[in-house]
């Protein structure tokens, strides 16, 4: 029986090759392994990629969203509004700055509920971080006139959502800045961490350039805290071999989406939505749902199929975050989605025959019932 990997990092390396050892090679010559010539040079093509002015390479999504609050000067006594269904680094970026994270639920597709949003704004709010999760931008266009309407900024989390559209705008170009993270499972992902900032605003990017590198305005003169969160040269270069191929990446992963929405539609699951043209998801996971998702998962790893959940535990149920005061129960939505929801194996490259063959196993397994969609 052939193993379904959940993602196959090694298909895309052996693809892109000699370029990337090309690239890398091409750094140890010039030995320019700190803040390089790779570094500018991929932070201009991030940004136009982007749509956006400047782009800030950094060590991960976590820094990149850290930054951004430090740049517009989020800290202690602020509050800073998320959903309860994302990765802990959202909110681990607004205490590191010692602000407080007020979380809120998502929507019943996972995506950020702009009610929920305006509901929970108070006198000490000072960001906005919509998560584009698993892909997927949500009420973006909502946030947006909140924000307007309120004078709060936006800092996007876009670390999942690489090259994601919404009405011809690429995700990061919506809000005051955004964060992108170059995990090598990301849609666009490096050799290890990497991050990065993009903004339009002159002010934030010239500040979060002197905070990445020990708060230096030039060097040895240091106008700000002495953080030290830069992008590496090599995984700058590695991640310019692969930003061109990324729409094209994106373009099979919804093919791919496709599939499993025609294979998986005789199957009682909960699939994702099939948005409109103008909403372009770009499936950093597919995420399916069912009142029988750990029978479904023990079936399919019985068959050799690898799957994931994002995200078992909510942020409010998390015990790093207990001091935060939520009970069980606040936040319905997201507990749903972590008691039921599935990630199947998405990258760009599965062969179309696994995802025939996770429906087939799917399909035979009576434990799947029905999912009110």
């Amino acid at each position: 029986m052939t193993r379904i990997p959940f993602v196959d990092l090694t298909a895309q390396t052996a693809s892109l090759e000699p370029a990337l050892t090309q690239a890398i090679q091409a750094v140890i010559a010039r030995g320019d392994f700190i803040l390089g010539a790779d570094v500018e040079a991929f932070e201009r093509e991030f940004a136009a990629y982007c749509g956006v002015a400047y782009a800030v390479g950094v060590d991960s999504g976590l820094s990149a969203l850290d930054l951004a609050l430090r740049a517009i000067r989020v800290g202690p006594g602020d509050e800073v509004i998320t959903h309860a269904n994302t990765f802990i680094a959202t909110v681990g970026a607004v205490l590191t700055v010692g602000a407080k994270p007020v979380l809120v639920d998502c929507d019943r597709d996972g995506a950020v509920d702009v009610e929920a949003v305006a509901a929970a704004i108070t006198s000490r709010t000072r960001a906005i971080m919509p998560v584009h999760l698993f892909g997927r931008l949500g009420d973006i266009d909502g946030i947006l006139t909140l924000a307007d309407k309120t004078g709060i900024p936006v800092i996007e989390d876009a670390c999942q959502a690489h090259g994601a559209m919404f009405g011809g705008k690429r995700a990061g170009s919506f809000g005051l800045a955004a964060a992108f993270s170059f995990y090598p499972a990301k849609n666009l992902g490096a050799f290890g961490d990497g991050g990065m900032l993009v903004t339009n605003s002159t002010e934030v990017a010239q500040t979060v350039r002197a905070l990445r590198n020990y708060g230096q305005k030039a060097k040895y003169e240091h106008v700000a805290a002495p953080l030290n969160h830069r992008l590496d040269t090599i995984q700058a270069a590695v991640l310019r071999v692969k930003l061109p191929h990324l729409d094209g990446w994106n373009a099979r992963r919804r093919y791919l989406a496709d599939a499993y929405r025609e294979h998986l539609a005789p199957v009682s699951l909960r699939l994702p939505a099939n948005d409109a043209e103008e909403l372009r998801h770009v499936y950093h996971l597919f995420v399916v749902e069912s009142p029988q998702r750990d029978a479904v998962r023990a079936r399919l790893a019985q068959h050799g199929v690898d799957t994931g959940i994002h995200y078992p535990v909510p942020l409010h149920l998390q015990r790093a975050l207990k001091s935060l005061g939520y009970a069980s129960g606040a936040f319905p939505n997201a507990e749903r989605l972590a008691r039921q929801s599935l990630s199947l194996p998405m990258y760009p490259e599965m062969p179309l025959e696994h995802i025939e063959r996770i429906a087939e196993v799917i399909a035979g397994d009576g434990s799947a019932s029905a999912v009110a969609a």
